[in-house]
């Protein structure tokens, strides 16, 4: 079951133990995630059948050599993705990478070596190239908003908002690109958002919860879980969007606030309210940043500013396919 997976693990930030989600490298969950998008990208390319433009032009057994080259400058992720497409098409297919994961790279830089019956090759270059120009161009982005806080406490984070399927891969694109990961589910940690409260979940006397109330509420729902359960150490974080709430949620020892849509005047005084009264608890803003708001963000001294554009609105790196003399 999901929730017997460990949800969190610890970090040192200022002399304290600070709660972090679990972060997405590339391990046997991720590459079983991408084999099977892969075959669901075989079948909607040929059908089960074949690549008939190849089988009328190409005799069998044609050897052929390429490079993928990027076309622009960037940062690359999905190298080991992109190995795996060509293994599907042809496990016999050599594949030679130039660059590693998170390197950044210049237009016209070669990043890998492919070799191989050439059907193959051809069959293979496109899913082989959308794979590696979609995560490299979140890398990319991610990147350019990890660069915009350099100097600051800040870290950049992803959220839920990724591509049906596509999860796993698209946070360890951001990783490639130097952001975290937040919560990889709604199994992975307790989120009290505010549609939760919104909804009508209510207490004992009728009224909706608080968010100081609900926080109280998961707390108590955990201490009673049995000991050794792993679920004890998952992350409660909980959403606020007026500075009253958060001097009300910080004595139920949230792990994280996340403050939402707030001014960067607002975010440094609930930065000052947390320091002075509880200052183990995070603080992450969200909603309505981007690249040009987003220095003032982290100046402000939240911990964690997390975005959906890195995966929602990412523009694919465009790299092709250089075939070989």
């Amino acid at each position: 079951m999901g929730w017997l997976l460990k949800h969190s693990h610890f970090r040192i930030s200022d002399g304290m133990a600070i709660k972090e989600f679990r972060q997405i490298e590339w391990d046997e969950s991720v590459e079983d995630d991408c084999r099977q998008l892969v075959r669901l990208s075989i079948r909607e390319d040929l059908d089960r059948l074949y690549d008939w433009t190849s089988v009328a032009l190409v005799p069998d057994g044609t050897p052929g050599e390429a490079t993928v080259v990027s076309r622009q400058a960037g940062v690359v992720a999905g190298l080991p993705a992109a190995r795996l497409v060509l293994e599907e098409y042809d496990p016999r297919a050599a594949w030679q990478p130039l660059v590693a994961d998170g390197d950044r790279i210049e237009a016209g830089q070669p990043v890998a070596r492919v070799a191989g019956a050439a059907r193959s090759l051809l069959a293979a270059e496109r899913p082989l190239l959308n794979m590696l120009g979609h995560l490299s161009g979140i890398a990319t982005l991610t990147r350019l908003h990890v660069d915009a806080v350099a100097g600051t406490r800040a870290r950049i984070y992803d959220t839920r908002k990724t591509t049906p399927g596509l999860r796993r891969l698209e946070k360890y694109a951001v990783r490639a690109g130097g952001g975290w990961n937040h919560r990889l589910g709604l199994f992975d940690a307790i989120l009290i958002k505010d549609n939760h409260l919104a909804l009508g979940a209510t207490t004992a006397s009728g009224r909706r919860y608080t968010p100081a109330q609900a926080v109280a509420k998961v707390r108590e729902f955990l201490e009673g879980l049995q000991p050794g359960d792993p679920r004890l150490g998952m992350i409660v974080e909980v959403e606020v969007d007026t500075l009253e709430q958060l001097a009300e949620v910080l004595p139920a020892g949230p792990d994280i606030v996340l403050l939402d849509n707030m001014q960067p005047e607002q975010l440094r005084e609930a930065v000052a309210r947390r320091d002075a009264a509880h200052p183990e608890i995070q603080l992450e803003a969200s909603g309505g940043i981007d690249l040009e708001t987003i220095h003032s963000v982290a100046a402000a001294g939240v911990d964690r500013i997390s975005l959906g554009a890195l995966t929602h609105s990412a523009r694919w790196l465009d790299v092709g396919l250089d075939w070989t003399a």
